[in-house]
């Protein structure tokens, strides 16, 4: 499938004439978010109030594909479709067979992912797989199909995701990576259970902190399980053997187990923050890049687009936009702010 664009220059790739994507900091910017929509079938507790909130625009498809080979042509060498939902976008598969076509600087394929709550993930898993998708991850925070619903306000939806997990698996996009933001008081006896579940399904499970970017802004230090205590939980169940990191920036410290099947993961922003390697940039689904989760401020590469802007100028103000990267965040600490928008509306 091909996107037209409303600006010929997509047909060029700045690589050649622009450097590698680098903060103020000295950190390499290899990984790029895409969220490409706003909208979610699923209203979890956790992250939506249940009503109708805030609602950010989506990009023709063709714009979000002309912003990534630009990206690409900077030095990204990962790209993850994000939400909301992005198995919302009718268009997804086509997009997905276009960036599978994209190079690196190095003349590789792009690293292709994409996280989704896999409500709908039964239904295009192979189709997903055939355009070129790499990899899978799934936002799952129970193995009790009870817990679940409660949790996603969508009756009969675990049984959905679980297809859906199987399929992927079977598509090829395995190991399927399962992420469970975990809640004291909330989910947290799902620790073990998803243990298991990591073990009999072959999926990779990572456990997330909790963190303060909730729609209804309830989150307090108290709601935080901190990593020593999910890896106490997993040590309960059978012992831990740590596994070697697959790359400099990754966020989630892995396990196995003593008899080497199933891997768990733990992902603890808050206990143990892991900013000074982070190599991540943001694009949200109305066209703004996010340098931080934490972020205050949005810069509006969109706008820019709109105004009739080149590559050479979308690449530039990419380039300043990331000199401007954060240090880290400040979360528990006096004076903290939340971020402008929440995780719905800057993408996973």
């Amino acid at each position: 499938m091909q996107f037209s664009s409303s600006n010929s220059a997509v047909e060029e790739s700045p690589a050649d004439s622009t450097a590698q994507l680098t903060d103020s900091h000295g950190r390499l910017i290899t990984d790029l978010r895409v969220s490409i929509t706003d909208r979610c079938n699923y209203r979890c507790v956790y992250c939506r109030t249940g009503n109708d909130g805030a609602q950010y625009s989506e990009l023709p498809i063709a714009d979000y594909l002309r912003l990534v080979r630009i990206f690409a042509g900077m030095g990204i060498e990962k790209v993850r479709l994000t939400g909301g939902e992005p198995l919302l976008r009718r268009e997804l598969a086509g997009l997905v067979q276009e960036l599978a076509a994209l190079r690196t600087r190095n003349g590789e394929p792009l690293d292709l992912a994409i996280t989704t709550n896999g409500h709908l993930l039964a239904e295009q898993a192979q189709r997903l797989k055939d355009a070129g998708l790499s990899r899978v991850t799934v936002s799952m925070d129970a193995v009790d199909a009870d817990i679940f619903a409660r949790i996603t306000r969508v009756p009969g939806s675990f049984d959905r995701v679980l297809r859906g997990i199987r399929a992927a698996q079977r598509a090829g996009l395995g190991p399927v990576k399962v992420n469970c933001v975990v809640l004291r008081g909330f989910n947290d006896d799902q620790i073990v259970p998803f243990a298991k579940f990591s073990r009999d399904e072959g999926v990779i499970v990572r456990f997330i902190e909790f963190m303060p970017l909730e729609e209804d802004r309830l989150w307090t230090p108290k709601t935080v399980v901190p990593f020593s205590e999910v890896a106490a939980r997993l040590e309960s169940f059978r012992p831990l053997v740590k596994l070697a990191p697959t790359s400099a920036g990754e966020t989630a410290v892995r396990y196995t187990f003593d008899d080497g099947v199933g891997e768990v993961g733990i992902i603890a922003p808050v206990s143990r923050a892991f900013c000074g390697a982070c190599s991540r940039i943001r694009l949200t689904s109305d066209g703004k890049i996010r340098t931080c989760l934490f972020s205050q401020t949005d810069h509006d590469l969109h706008g820019l687009m709109r105004r009739g802007g080149s590559d050479a100028e979308l690449a530039s103000f990419i380039a300043r936009t990331v000199a401007q990267k954060e240090a880290r965040h400040h979360i528990g600490e006096p004076g903290f702010l939340k971020p402008s928008r929440s995780m719905v509306h800057i993408g996973g």
